[in-house]
């Protein structure tokens, strides 16, 4: 060949699809003279397959082998085609055909059309010899020859399947003769197993075989086998059922049957799965068993029905949807299927429901790698999961009343959800359409190397080959795009498909989206979640219904929105709180515009509203607030000059206190409401809610106390000095939601009269008291901590306080001083009581009995205030390793080691710890488990105050309650179990740590 022609003849491989025009040269040289083919004739036909290039090399490397086997199917058209189809698509048939290149001869009329559930039984029975049940021989050689034929049937499946002229059409068809051609196998395969367990079988048989003939075994197929929707290297997932006759159960007994019955499962599954010089088929799971990998391999239908009725759980029945006899005793299998199916269906109307629908979805997607997610076809958003999910959670919430909808497939199920009503026809189809294309793709990239994947594949060579091998695209990058475009649309459909419909019973649709009664919207919704379904079908009548634009929009936005509020903590609450917010800001056109095309806000705002009932009534009154969930600066905690420029300006514009402090107490609300959203949406730390909540704590007080001073001191007593000091964790910078303002109240004459100092004092802290009152949002503060407790003045002069440290102060008193901080009033003052409390917390040296004092009534605390019937470990401040056993440990180490360790003068608990630790008076692991604790206690407690609304320091034993505390702290859904584990290990590591650094 001249240099013109090989360079023509290289251009030709290229314009045909070759890639390694060199290689593939060579080999059609090697193959036109091992084959006696022309080598135009070899370019043409391998140009038809997915990768020219690998159907080429896969041809050849046969030949070598037996080039005989080749030449005798060049004679029949559809087998020779079937030949290149299956060496271009799949690098496992390649390989097998290599193995055995005798094979090849049997595709002769191959992709026709599919082999017959009955032909595949025959032939693979065939395989092994079997007679009445049992294989001719009990060897491994059996196994072999079961796996070779197998092969032989798979090969003409996938021929039939890669040349049809519109495979996405075929899925169907070509998923269910893959679970025929599954259970064809297992019964083969049970027959060697019935062989190899008698007696003389293989050197395994341990029992006599009419006992083994008599035993029954039913082997039931699960998810995608028993729907018949199996992929080509899919594990296959079974239940296995043993049985007997009467007189066989009344001679040996339920215990032996039972022990030949899993016998033979375990050859049967080995016969599939277990390794031999012929590679495994796929992988036999038998995990949806009852008690899964720790339950018996086999049970009988009794005891099968026993379990069922005494202890399982909800996903084990709706694992049993599919459920289908497909190998073994068909009497049997048909009588468990019968007997479990009822349960299936009343599942629907278990408590835990939802959850146990959603756990089982999220099961398989435990484990994903994250770097996988982004090729998942699948378990990813938008995959195959997604599509199986929705038709599934449909046919159990309305398959519960309605027999009809009970189908094993999923696109049989599609077709009966639509005829009945149930989800309209053109979201139907699109679903439809969008799940053979994703069944498709599974198929084509595990029929590549015959092995188990879900993943797209990521190189450009390889998405090239998937394109031809589908006929979806002529690109690989077209193909990645209409698989990116798939998966948006399912996502969408899922929405349309489940809430959407709910609008039919309450709203203005047109026809063809009137698909569902009140009746089966009541069902939808209590299916995803909702506790009052009737109640949540009002409130969407209440949103959509008319004919405004603001139902226009709501009517738009609904069904995602319910999707939404259904995956929140408390879905009746946020439907409600969203009703109330709508009515309250009416047709203001941007809230409508923010909802409508935001990217983010409407989401944002299902979150907090079914989050927190803390927000959602102070939502109510401040609606503007939605708007912050549109900019993240909004949302933001202002600083404290800002609040205070704020605060000094409401002052000169209000003429009366009244007037003033009714703004004062507006600002509070609505600068703990944007604190509130920005921890229920994660934008603040739990350090910056502590701040943000401190700051806004001490501008009201500081606010408060202004107008008050302005209304009880005459002009004539101005001299007099007042300040407030902040204690506990306000004067600690460490608030959380519901935490009590605890503080001191001091004041100096200053040239007024003593007496009369006195009395303005006592009236400043009266009218303070009352004009922070905020019925709605309660500020308390609390001078308990003040020396005498309740039985003191609650307001001394500094001389009063620096005589009463000097002569009668408690241990007690100089540790409540230890957070004590000046927060409001006269600055000088601040600073000389400043300066006398750190005489008394940070002093040289500390009376020994004064330091067994705080440990006596540490202990006596523990004892005495823990309220009756509360659970000690469930008692964040008080309990063992809560936020007191923290604090007070801090605290004891502050004044024994404050006066020598400067980092120890601190007000805040976490910053003491580590001083204490860096100073070497704690160790570093003690510190890191008594600052988890005490952050986690913080966390829990304000979480709790967000959820509920109400303060309480006790975690609540009520799972829901639990959940919606684990959500706010970012724990994934249904994770009651592990808040509560986590919180106990943590208090329970911290209980030691304080147990051996107080006491020891």
């Amino acid at each position: 060949m001249s240099t013109s022609e090989r360079s023509s003849a290289l251009t030709d491989l290229a314009r045909r699809g070759f890639g390694r025009l060199e290689a593939a040269e060579a080999l059609l040289v090697e193959l036109q003279e091992s084959l006696g083919l022309g080598r135009d004739e070899l370019a043409e036909d391998a140009a038809g397959a997915a990768d020219p290039d690998a159907a080429l090399g896969a041809l050849a490397r046969i030949a070598r082998r037996d080039a005989a086997s080749i030449t005798a199917l060049r004679g029949d058209e559809r087998g020779w085609r079937a030949m290149w189809a299956l060496l271009g698509a799949s690098t496992g048939f390649a390989d097998f055909f290599l193995r055995h290149p005798e094979e090849l001869t049997h595709l002769v009329g191959a992709g026709a059309e599919l082999p017959s559930a009955d032909e595949m039984r025959t032939t693979l029975l065939e395989s092994v010899g079997a007679v009445e049940g049992f294989a001719a021989r009990g060897g491994e050689e059996s196994w072999v020859a079961l796996r070779v034929r197998y092969r032989r049937m798979l090969a003409r499946i996938a021929a039939y399947d890669l040349l049809s002229h519109s495979p996405v059409d075929e899925v169907a068809a070509v998923a269910a003769r893959l679970a025929d051609a599954a259970g064809a196998a297992l019964e083969a395969s049970l027959a060697v197993a019935r062989t190899r367990v008698s007696v003389g079988g293989a050197g395994v048989g341990l029992f006599p075989r009419e006992q083994v003939a008599a035993t029954q075994l039913a082997i039931i197929g699960m998810g995608k086998t028993g729907a018949r929707e199996l992929n080509y290297v899919s594990d296959v997932d079974v239940i296995f059922v043993g049985g007997a006759s009467e007189p066989l159960f009344e001679e040996i007994g339920e215990s032996r049957v039972v022990d030949i019955s899993t016998r033979l499962a375990v050859q049967t599954m080995r016969g599939i799965s277990g390794a031999e010089i012929e590679p495994p088929l796929w992988e036999v799971d038998a995990n949806l068993r009852p008690e899964g990998k720790q339950g018996a391999l086999v049970r009988t239908l009794e005891s099968h029905l026993s379990y069922y009725d005494r202890w399982a759980k909800s996903w084990e029945f709706q694992a049993l949807l599919k459920a289908r006899p497909i190998a073994g005793d068909s009497a049997l299998g048909d009588a468990y299927v019968q007997a479990v199916q009822p349960k299936v269906w009343t599942s629907a109307a278990r408590e835990n429901f939802v959850d146990s629908v959603q756990r089982m979805r999220e099961r398989v997607t435990e484990h994903l790698p994250p770097d996988d997610v982004p090729y998942q076809l699948k378990l990813g958003p938008g995959g195959i999961r997604d599509v199986e999910f929705t038709v599934q959670l449909l046919q159990l919430v309305h398959g519960l009343t309605d027999e009809r909808i009970r189908q094993r497939g999923t696109l049989e199920a599609l077709d009966a959800l639509v005829a009945e009503g149930y989800i309209g026809r053109a979201d139907a189809a699109a679903f439809a359409r969008d799940y053979r294309l994703l069944r498709l793709l599974e198929h084509r990239v595990q029929l590549r190397q015959l092995r188990r994947t879900h993943l797209m594949p990521s190189r450009p060579e390889e998405l090239r080959v998937l394109a031809r091998a589908t006929g979806l695209a002529e690109t690989g990058e077209a193909v990645w795009d209409r698989w990116e475009a798939v998966k948006r649309e399912v996502r969408d459909i899922h929405v349309r498909l489940f809430y959407r419909p709910l609008l039919s019973a309450v709203a203005a649709l047109s026809a063809d989206e009137r698909v569902l009664s009140t009746e089966q919207a009541h069902d939808r919704l209590a299916a995803i979640g909702f506790a009052d379904p009737a109640g949540a079908l009002r409130h969407i009548a209440s949103l959509t219904s008319g004919l405004s634009r603001k139902a226009t929009i709501q009517r738009h936005l609904m069904p995602v929105m319910i999707r939404w509020f259904a995956d929140g903590v408390d879905p009746d609450y946020g439907l409600l709180a969203f009703r109330r917010l709508s009515e309250r800001l009416g047709d203001t056109p941007w809230f409508l515009r923010m909802l409508r095309d935001s990217s983010g806000a409407a989401e944002s705002l299902t979150r907090v509203l079914s989050g927190s009932r803390y927000v959602g009534e102070l939502m109510e009154w401040i609606p503007e607030s939605a708007a912050w969930l549109d900019d993240p600066d909004l949302l933001a905690p202002r600083s404290g000059v800002a609040l205070q420029a704020e605060a000094r300006a409401i002052q000169t514009r209000h003429e009366t206190i009244e007037d003033a402090m009714r703004s004062v107490r507006a600002l509070r609300r609505r600068e703990l409401l944007r604190t509130a959203m920005a921890a229920l949406l994660g934008a603040i730390t739990v350090e910056q809610l502590a701040q943000s909540l401190t700051t806004i704590t001490e501008v009201t007080i500081q606010a408060t106390l202004r107008a008050v001073r302005r209304e009880v001191v005459p002009p004539e007593d101005d001299g007099l000095d007042f300040s407030v000091i902040a204690m506990g964790r306000f004067g600690g910078q460490e608030l959380g939601f519901g935490s009590d303002a605890d503080v001191m109240y001091v004041y100096r004459p200053n040239g007024v009269d003593p007496q009369r100092a006195h009395e303005l004092a006592l009236q400043l802290v009266a009218e303070l008291r009352r004009h922070s009152d905020d019925r709605r949002l309660p500020l308390e503060l609390d001078a308990d901590l003040r020396p005498e407790g309740r039985n003191g003045p609650v307001a001394r002069s500094l001389e009063a306080y620096a005589e009463y440290y000097r002569r009668w102060s408690l241990s007690w008193e100089a540790q409540a001083l230890l957070r004590a901080r000046g927060v409001a009033g006269s600055v000088k003052l601040i600073r000389a009581f400043t300066a006398l409390a750190d005489e008394v917390r940070y002093p040289r040296s500390v009376d020994p009995q004064a330091l067994r004092e705080i440990k006596r009534i540490k202990a006596r605390v523990e004892n005495e205030r823990l309220p009756q019937g509360v659970d000690p470990r469930r008692h964040l401040k008080l309990g063992p390793g809560g936020l007191s056993d923290v604090e007070w440990l801090v605290q004891l180490i502050q004044l024994e080691h404050a006066h020598h360790v400067p980092g120890l003068r601190t007000t805040s608990t976490m910053a003491a710890l580590r001083a204490a630790q860096e100073a070497g008076l704690i160790p570093a692991a003690a510190a890191d488990r008594l600052a988890d604790a005490w952050r986690l206690a913080s966390r829990l407690r304000s979480a709790n105050t967000v959820l509920s609304g109400q303060t309480s320091d006790v975690m609540p034993t009520d799972r829901a309650k639990l959940d919606g505390i684990g959500r706010l702290l970012e724990y994934p859904p249904r994770s009651a179990t592990q808040v509560e584990e986590d919180w106990m290990g943590a208090s329970r590591r911290a209980r030691r740590a304080f147990e051996k650094l107080f006491y020891g």
